[in-house]
């Protein structure tokens, strides 16, 4: 599948498109296609590390 990573902090330069593996759902999990979606200007403001 194709997706838009974010590595590093950034503008618009930081978005890459790469080509991941399909995910596999594990069980008592749902796989869904998303189609399109959107992002908030004020989400690229949240750090997205796990603590």
């Amino acid at each position: 599948m194709r997706a838009v990573q974010i590595t590093r902090f950034g503008g618009p330069e930081v978005l890459d498109v790469v080509d991941l593996p399909d995910p596999v759902p594990a069980d008592g999990q749902q796989l869904y296609r998303v189609r399109a979606s959107g992002v908030n200007y004020s989400d690229t403001h949240h750090p997205t590390s796990a603590n």
